[in-house]
């Protein structure tokens, strides 16, 4: 009778996130209730299937939390990122972009999936991405005549871009779930000397499959641009230059709003892939450089720098709770055996490997609708990821795959994220099915993007191998 309490456990979870419940205190308490029920069943003599000794290992789990380097390059990029925001670099750089491709058709869509890129690699958070975006460019993008669709479209894509260019929130929770997921599995197999996977391994695997879908972007809308013209027509630069409030030398604010955001990028990332800092100090590098931009650009005042600590508190916290909450949950899910019922499962699917693999990403991309990267990275990864990686899949592959499926579901009609956000900063004027038709394209692109990652594996571990 008690045999499936784990995927009850999971379902229930579920469930209690879709009412809106505060995530961290759904996973928590919820595993709470079940790991009291178990005890309340186990003093009554009913064999609950329920195996308390788990619940000894949360002060451990904490503790490892608490100490765990990794994690501290979640507030250090996130203060990088609210840095860009909040100082008016990222809106610098759209601005000289957007005057340098504006004359071209489909030449604010390129801006647009090229600062989104960057705005991507800063920030690593969707909403953020997303917001910024349709705030900055959307408005432009609706004067000069460009179709709803293509714009709205345009801004979703390069926003969830977020999920899988480096240096990303994502990644960097994903790779320490991982890794431990990776080592589990190893210690599963009977390998006492497990290998280690790390944030650098999915950073560099990232690089790749994130500059293609930039690339697949940026053909798209050029395309567009060319077989219709009067969806994305060129704009007179000197309009544009006025409209945008700048004035004087154009190559002086490409410099300005150009270059150094890109220096930044490459400090952090190539830091990371010359083997000089791991992320955490790399993010540390990336905090500060953003500090050093906001200071020259004189947008820091004491108003922004308080705005910015606050925000980068309340992601920060949130994510940290929201990861003890999940701890809690996985032990309780543990302790009633729900481990060996994912293998049991995993072991009579058929298809194998292969269709297990399908199965969880069909399941974390219908997940994508109802929950965020973190608490999918944090509530399910940990469940499927050591089965999965038992049954010989490379951790780097898998991590990526995970990325960009959910990337995907937060940009699939009705209910992705990334909709969402935009729909709450477009005008009136721009329908919602206008919004939907314009991601339908790039989703397109994605799922062909997953295609080609599980047909040619490489595209995600060859760069990390030769590092």
């Amino acid at each position: 009778m008690f045999d499936y309490m784990a995927l009850v456990l999971f379902a229930v979870i579920c469930i209690v996130l879709m009412f809106g419940y505060p995530v961290a205190l759904s996973l928590a308490g919820t595993a709470l209730a079940f790991a009291g029920l178990g005890l309340g069943l186990d003093a009554m003599g009913i064999d609950a299937n329920f195996d308390p000794a788990f619940l000894s290992a949360l002060p451990n789990r904490l503790y490892g939390i608490m100490s765990n380097s990794t994690l501290l390059a979640v507030p250090l990029f996130v203060l990088m990122g609210v840095l860009l925001e909040k100082s008016k670099v990222a809106e610098t750089l759209l601005d000289a972009m957007a005057l340098l491709f504006g004359s071209l058709r489909g030449g604010l869509g390129i801006s647009v999936t090229i600062v989104g890129m960057m705005l991507a690699a800063s920030t690593g958070i969707v909403g953020a991405t997303v917001v910024t975006m349709g705030l900055l460019s959307l408005p432009t993008m609706l004067k000069r005549g460009y179709s709803q669709s293509l714009a709205t479209g345009t801004i979703c894509a390069t926003g969830t871009l977020g999920q899988i260019i480096p240096p990303s929130i994502a990644l960097v929770l994903l790779g320490d779930v991982l890794s431990s997921a990776y080592q589990q599995a190893q210690l599963a197999m009977g390998i006492f000397s497990p290998k280690t996977v790390s944030v650098g391994d999915l950073f560099m695997g990232a690089i790749v499959p994130g500059l293609i879908l930039v690339v697949l972007y940026i053909i798209y809308v050029a395309t567009i641009a060319w077989l219709k013209p009067s969806a994305a027509p060129p704009a007179d630069r000197d309009e544009l230059m006025a409209e945008l409030g700048h004035q004087g030398n154009l190559g002086t604010l490409l410099l300005k709003g150009l270059v150094p955001p890109i220096v930044l990028i490459i400090a952090v990332l190539g830091s990371i892939l010359g083997g000089f800092a791991t992320p955490t100090e790399a993010s540390a590098v990336g905090a500060f450089g953003a500090l050093v931009l906001a200071l020259a650009y004189r947008k820091l005042d004491f108003a922004t720098l308080k705005e910015v600590v606050r925000s980068t508190t309340h992601v920060t916290t949130m994510v940290f709770l929201i990861l003890i909450g999940a701890a809690l949950f996985s032990l309780v899910f543990r302790a009633y055996g729900g481990e060996e019922l994912v293998v049991h499962l995993f072991d009579n699917m058929p298809g194998g490997v292969v269709g297990a693999t399908i199965i969880v990403m069909l399941v974390i991309f219908l997940l994508g609708f109802i929950l965020d990267f973190i608490e999918i990275t944090f509530v399910v990864v940990p469940i499927v990821g050591p089965v999965l990686l038992a049954m010989g899949l490379d951790p780097i592959w898998l991590g990526i795959m995970i990325a960009i499926n959910l990337q995907t579901s937060f940009l699939t009609p009705p209910f992705g994220f990334a909709l969402f956000y935009l729909r709450g900063v477009a005008p009136d004027t721009v329908p919602t099915t206008a919004i939907y038709r314009g991601v339908i394209p790039f989703i397109v692109l994605q799922l062909g993007m997953l295609v080609a990652l599980a047909l040619v594996p490489e595209l995600a571990t060859w760069l990390p191998a030769q590092f």
